[in-house]
């Protein structure tokens, strides 16, 4: 069975950093993709970033562009997101999810695990 549980969330002033991570078990987890997805209180569940099975492509969400970077560490089968600058509209449950296939990919439907989501608050 596959588990994908994240941590790291917390509460944070506008401008500064957090590190979610989210760690995989259950499955070969350096052969997927995975990806992170946030929502936000009466608002869809959004993309935000995607890395490859091998770290060699990722993909980011304009809004977070230059700000957060994902990366990966396949011997700990952990996948991290790494959110500077951080902004109140930054504001969200934050979804770690594991692909369908090798490749990134921005759209949902390609990820075929989630995780149960972690709380991040940026306050003002």
């Amino acid at each position: 069975q596959v588990q994908l549980v994240e941590s790291g969330g917390g509460l944070v002033q506008a401008g500064g950093s957090l590190r979610v991570s989210c760690a995989a078990s259950g499955r070969t987890f350096s052969s997927y993709a995975m990806g992170w997805f946030r929502q936000a209180p009466g608002k869809e569940r959004e993309f935000v970033a995607a890395i490859s099975w091998d770290g060699g492509s990722t993909y980011y969400a304009n809004s977070v562009k230059g700000r957060f970077t994902i990366s990966r560490d396949n011997a700990k089968n952990t996948v991290y997101l790494l959110m500077n600058s951080l902004k109140p509209e930054d504001t969200a449950v934050y979804y770690c999810a594991g692909g369908r296939t090798r490749r990134a990919s921005v759209n949902p439907s390609e990820y075929v695990y989630w995780g149960q989501g972690t709380q991040v608050t940026v306050s003002s």
